[in-house]
């Protein structure tokens, strides 16, 4: 009868487990479907109109109110982190197990993919009016890059792997700096921040992917729902980039990060504290 308890216990423990991480999981993908349905939402309507309606700025407001939506919305069951680059990052810091990355990694793209689904279908009539009745990749009346990133005319895939690397370990960089315990008194909204910053700073060659997810999904969708495989094959395996150097971007920015600030954190922590009791002190003697 014990053994059977033993069993059946630790049976109960390995269910609520998964049940967490899938209750997670689907957080990411809600999140990261809110994500891409805004931030592509505004491309759309920029594109469709032929400028009438939004700008690049109103694109780059767009994705970083979307994050803080998606943030919002995931940030209490997953930690709302919308991108496998910052699961991946929190893993690195070991913060996060790595059974969570790839579980993160499928769901978070599948939110990509059903926002891109949202939006398509937001837009339909819209999509084949601009493309002349035509779902063009690359090109005049091209649609697909609502959708997933492409890069500029002048880029190539050596600058593009360098704009991804930068960008990222940009993000993470202030991500981290934002949601450390010794920065409390930073408002945790800023991530919306960064997001609109970098986009605002890097957004020219290829419109600030930073997220294997937020393209990879789309760009799935998009094969799918009559671009055709064209959507992997343009621009030299363009899609490479955005989905492979955002990873190497968490490595650099986690690696600069704890160089001028992680390192040191302890040792900033304790001189805080001696200040601390040095002020303390002195206001006992005044008084």
């Amino acid at each position: 009868m014990g053994r059977q308890k033993q069993i059946s216990e630790k049976l109960a423990a390995t269910f609520r487990i998964r049940r967490a991480l899938l209750q997670q999981a689907l957080a990411e993908c809600l999140g990261t479907l809110i994500l891409v349905m805004f931030g592509c939402g505004a491309v759309a309507q920029t594109l469709l109109s032929s400028g009438t309606q939004c700008t690049f700025l109103t694109i780059n407001f767009a994705f970083g109110l979307a994050v803080t939506l998606g943030v919002a919305t995931s940030g209490q069951v997953s930690g709302g982190h919308l991108n496998p680059a910052v699961t991946f990052t929190l893993r690195l810091l070991g913060r996060e197990p790595w059974k969570k990355f790839p579980l993160f990694f499928v769901f978070q793209s599948l939110g990509a993919f059903l926002g891109a689904v949202v939006v398509f279908g937001m837009y339909f009539d819209a999509l084949w009016d601009f493309g002349q009745g035509q779902l063009i990749v690359v090109g005049k009346n091209a649609t697909a890059g609502i959708f997933a990133t492409y890069p500029a005319k002048h880029l190539t895939l050596i600058n593009g792997f360098f704009d991804q690397i930068i960008g990222t370990a940009a993000l993470i960089l202030c991500i981290l700096a934002i949601v450390e315990e010794h920065s409390r008194p930073v408002p945790p909204g800023l991530q919306a921040f960064t997001v609109l910053v970098v986009g605002l700073s890097m957004g020219y060659n290829a419109g600030y992917a930073v997220n294997p997810a937020r393209d990879l999904g789309p760009r799935l969708f998009t094969a799918f729902a009559g671009w055709g495989l064209e959507v992997f094959t343009a621009n030299t395996y363009w899609f490479l980039v955005p989905t492979c150097a955002p990873f190497l971007g968490a490595v650099v920015g986690v690696l600069v990060y704890q160089l001028m600030i992680g390192c040191h954190r302890a040792e900033v922590k304790e001189m805080s504290k001696e200040e601390e009791e040095r002020l303390r002190l002195a206001t006992l003697e005044d008084s």
